[in-house]
Formats: structure tokens, C-alpha cells, sequence
């Protein structure tokens, strides 16, 4: 019965030969990738002319050692349990199973040790060489903040241009991030009055969605009961959307240091300081703008409070607060981060600690060495991944800076243009992929789609650069040129159907209304700041 069931699959897969007993090979009907893995683990694929017959398989057959045989048989109850799909379009190979087993044992190891992933102990011995958890999980929280990019509208001819094209309800299905087991609890607006004029996006028409607002990001929770078993806890995220390519925002900067505390922000020492530019997004609001009437603090410690009062003090399951950030998003995901640790909101009311972790990819430095120390004093954990060529982790502080002697440092710290990192920096470097151009444009350098595919290949310091997620190179031409020409992706691939524009039920064509109502501020916002003190009772 076995022999019969053998015979019937091996005369429909014609191109393939004797099957070697330690692999699965395939037959794929989809278009090839031009992207192949330099990893030596590559299955081998023997091809025979596609005109086979029925004879030549069973003579094939009859040529199959025991232990091809038995790898057949495997191979068919693998079909069996679903391990393939149906249908015999594409077979798994063995590099496939390679790559489930290890994502299954990677989810494992991340229930067991999340609280080191998060930078419990600082990341000590998990960088070099990288730790395939920790590089899975700066990839997945990278790509939320990618989302931010993904979902903003761009497009000065959209009278919604600045604001985010999904409903925070249909978020992730809408970027096909289905799996995600995330939903966004709350979108984040900021005011675009102040003086950062090449960072907002404003339409070019009158009649508009918002004539002084951004939307800047979001607030999710880890939802779906399997997310939270794979995470080993539940996790509040926050992304900040920063600067695609753009780097002129840099330029506005007003390059100076400001107290935290000049801005209301709560902190117990005024030699606390941070860019004062940044401190202005964070803080500045519109009282006669519906989105931006409360600030981007405001919101987010008003989602951030109402979901540890939710779930803080839940005895089945652990609770973290990450926040993520790109470019400017970064230096935005470092100051909240501060500001929720300060106010004390990351603990439940039980007093149970929540830790409170960042990760920022390309962003610049935020404050001064007090800033610093004061963070670690909160117990504030944040990983920066760089790209060694990109500018922006260089600015501000481009001469006073924690690379100068410590002296000299000593002795300029109260100048307000004195800055500092925080926190751990992995530094990657995009010469080492083999994919992508030696290019001189410093956008590419910033480009947070090519950062994660160096993320995919990093392997440790003087490592051979090898793709292990399986992430598509091809993603790092979205929004840029910045893949080698062989490979054939067009720069700047990304494009939005249509513009927006769809057919009504008259059939004309319009530009469809995009604004929710679930999409605004929560009315129990004012009871969450009243009960921190930033609104009046």
C-alpha cells in the first residue's frame, strides 16, 4: 500500500531524482527569488528533464536505497500531519524544517528567559555572538516601529495626509502583520506647531483631516492567549514613528539642552536635561485641535496607566512595557520610556515592578550624562542598533560627547550642548552584507528596513554575514535604492493602490473617508490624567 502511495507521488514530482536520505527535496511551482542564502545548509536540488514517465519513476524508485525509502515514508507522513501544504504546490525542504524546528525552540527559550531579553542584566554575553532570540526579537519589534512608517500617509495631494491610513482595529491585519497577536489599544498625535517643520507631513489642500496634527504612533497590548504563551508574559508596546529618509529634521534641531523638569515633566533633579526640541514634541499641545488638544506625553501616560491598572496585578501572567522607536521615534520611545518610570507606572498597585524596556533603531542621542545615569537609576533598560555609517546617532553632541576624555567631560557638563548615550549600542555595519551597495547616500545609512536585514545577517563581530530569519532582502528597497542592481528589485518599491483613490456606488472615483471615531482620544482620558495630577480634577 506504502509502494502504491510511493509511486503515485514520485511519478507527479518530475523533476525529481533519487532522494537522498538526508534531505527533503521540493518541488516549488512559485517564481524563484533572485536572493539565495549563503548559508552552507542549503539543500542540494537534483533537476531531471520535465518529460519523465511513469517507467523512469519506478525505475527511480527501484534505485532508492533503504534509507531514501525511509526518508520518503517520513516525508509523506509529514504531508500527512500537515507539515506541508496541500495539494503538492510546494514541498517543505529540509532548510524549512530547519527553520520551523528553530523558531520553535527559539519561542521556547523566550518563555524561559524573556526578562534577559529584555536586558535584565544589560545584554551582557548576548551580542557576541548574537543570540538568535534576542536577534528575533529586535527584528519583531523593529518592524512595529517599521509599521509606523508603513501606515503614515505620506502624500501631500491626500487631504489625510500626516495621519495614519488603517483603523487602529485593523492595524496590523491592514500591513499583513496578522500574526502579530497584538492590538493596538491607542493611536498617539502630536502637536506639528512647533518649530520641526521638515519632520511633519501636511497636505497640500484646504480642507483637511487635521490642519495641526500628526498622527505619531501607537500603543498595543499582546492580546491573543497564544502571543502571551509564546512571549511568556503580556507585553504593552509603544512605537513612535520617526523620519523615513529625510534627514533634514536634523538640521532643525535647536542643538540645546533643556532641563525636563522646565517642560513639567516630574524628576527630583534639574541637572536632568534632554534636547529641547525633542522635550517640545513630547510635551507641546492644541487645545483647539481634537487630536492634538492633549500631548503625546499626555496620551501615553494615560494608555500606559490604564493598561497596568488592567492587567499589572494579574497572578497567572507577567507583565513588561517595551517601547520602540526609528530616527526621531527613537529619541521620542527613550524620553517616554524615562517619563514612565519616573511618574511610577510601571508599577501595579500591588507595587509589583514592571520592567520597562527600549529599543531604538538609528536614533539620535536625547540628553545630557545625568539623563544617563538617571535612566539607570529607574532601572530603564535600552538597546540602540546602529549602523556605523548613518549620522544620525551622531547628532546632537556632535564634538561634547561620551567619547570625548572623561575630563573633558567633567568640565563641559553643565554646557547645554554637552551630550550622551544611553544605555547599550549593537553597531552593525552595512559593508558587511553582501547584498547591498557601497553607497555614500547617508538616507541608506538611516534606513531602519536595512538595519534589519543587518540585524537577519549579524552573527557577532568579525562573523561572516549570513541571513538567518529568512527576511527578505528585497524589503530593504521599499523606500530606498539600496540594493545591488543583479538582484533586480526596483528602488523604492512601495506604492499605495491608487492613491487612496477608490470607486464610490455611483462609480467615481474618490478619496474614501479614513477618520474613525474609535480612532480619537478615549473619554476616560481626562479621568487618568485628573488621577495624575496633569489635568485639573
Amino acid at each position: 500500500m506504502v509502494l502504491c502511495h510511493l509511486e503515485t507521488k514520485l511519478s507527479s514530482f518530475s523533476t525529481m531524482a533519487t532522494i537522498p536520505s538526508h534531505n527533503l527535496l521540493t518541488k516549488n511551482y512559485h517564481s524563484s527569488s533572485p536572493f539565495k542564502t549563503t548559508s552552507s545548509s542549503e539543500p542540494s536540488f537534483i533537476h531531471l528533464p520535465e518529460k519523465r514517465s511513469r517507467v523512469a519513476a519506478k525505475a527511480s524508485l527501484s534505485r532508492t536505497n533503504e534509507a531514501s525509502l525511509s526518508a520518503v515514508i517520513s516525508r509523506l507522513e509529514r504531508e500527512r500531519q500537515g507539515l506541508t501544504d496541500g495539494g503538492g504546490e510546494q514541498w517543505r525542504t529540509a532548510e524549512d524544517f530547519r527553520r520551523r524546528d528553530k523558531k520553535t525552540e527559539e519561542e521556547r527559550r523566550l518563555r524561559d528567559t524573556w526578562r534577559k531579553i529584555q536586558g535584565e542584566d544589560d545584554w551582557a554575553g548576548l551580542t557576541d555572538p548574537m543570540d538568535p532570540v534576542l536577534r528575533s526579537e529586535l527584528i519583531r519589534y523593529g518592524e512595529m516601529a517599521q509599521a509606523c512608517y508603513d501606515a503614515f500617509d505620506f502624500d501631500p495631494s491626500s487631504r489625510y495626509c500626516g495621519s495614519s491610513r488603517f483603523s487602529r482595529h485593523e492595524f496590523f491585519d491592514s500591513l499583513g502583520m496578522k500574526g502579530s497577536g497584538y492590538e493596538v489599544a491607542r493611536y498617539l498625535y502630536a502637536t506639528s506647531n512647533i518649530n520641526l517643520p521638515n519632520f511633519f507631513s501636511k497636505s497640500r489642500w484646504s480642507k483637511v483631516w487635521s490642519k495641526n496634527a500628526n498622527w505619531m504612533g501607537y500603543v498595543a497590548v499582546s492580546d491573543d492567549e497564544a502571543t502571551r504563551h509564546r512571549l511568556g508574559r503580556r507585553d504593552i508596546a509603544i512605537a513612535w514613528r520617526g523620519t523615513v529618509t529625510q534627514l533634514e529634521w536634523i538640521a532643525d534641531l535647536k542643538d540645546y539642552l533643556k532641563p525636563v523638569s522646565g517642560n513639567n515633566l516630574r524628576c527630583p533633579d534639574p541637572a536632568v536635561k534632554v534636547e529641547s526640541g525633542f522635550l517640545d514634541l513630547y510635551t507641546d499641545k492644541d487645545t483647539s485641535c481634537k487630536f492634538s488638544r492633549f500631548s503625546a506625553r499626555e496620551q501615553v501616560l494615560a494608555e500606559v496607566k490604564r493598561l497596568v491598572e488592567r492587567y499589572g496585578d494579574d497572578e497567572d501572567e507577567e507583565l513588561s512595557i517595551t517601547v520602540t522607536g526609528h530616527s526621531l521615534g527613537g529619541a521620542l520611545a527613550i524620553l517616554s520610556a524615562y517619563d514612565v518610570a519616573e511618574m511610577g507606572l510601571n508599577r501595579s498597585r500591588s507595587g509589583k515592578v514592571i520592567p520597562v524596556t527600549v529599543l531604538t533603531y538609528g536614533g539620535p542621542r536625547v540628553g545630557n550624562v545625568r539623563f544617563k545615569e538617571r535612566l539607570k537609576e529607574l532601572g530603564v533598560k535600552v538597546m540602540r542598533v546602529v549602523n556605523v555609517h548613518d549620522v544620525v546617532p551622531k547628532s546632537p553632541g556632535l564634538f561634547l560627547n561620551e567619547r570625548a576624555p572623561h575630563a573633558v567631560m567633567k568640565i563641559a557638563e553643565g554646557l547645554p550642548w554637552c551630550y550622551c548615550h544611553v544605555g547599550e549600542e549593537l553597531a552593525l555595519d552595512h559593508q558587511n552584507s553582501p547584498f547591498l551597495k557601497s553607497s555614500v547616500d547617508p538616507s541608506n545609512a538611516h534606513n531602519l528596513e536595512a538595519l534589519l536585514h543587518l540585524l537577519d545577517g549579524y552573527h557577532g563581530k568579525g562573523e561572516r554575514f549570513v541571513l538567518s530569519n529568512g527576511r527578505d532582502p528585497a524589503l530593504v528597497n521599499k523606500a530606498s535604492d539600496f540594493l545591488k542592481e543583479h538582484f533586480m528589485v526596483p528602488p523604492f518599491w512601495r506604492q499605495d493602490a491608487n492613491k487612496g483613490m477608490v470607486r464610490n456606488s455611483e462609480g467615481r472615483w474618490i478619496q474614501a473617508e479614513r477618520l474613525r471615531s474609535e480612532d480619537h482620544h478615549s473619554p476616560d482620558i481626562h479621568h487618568h490624567l485628573s488621577q495624575l495630577r496633569l489635568l485639573p480634577s
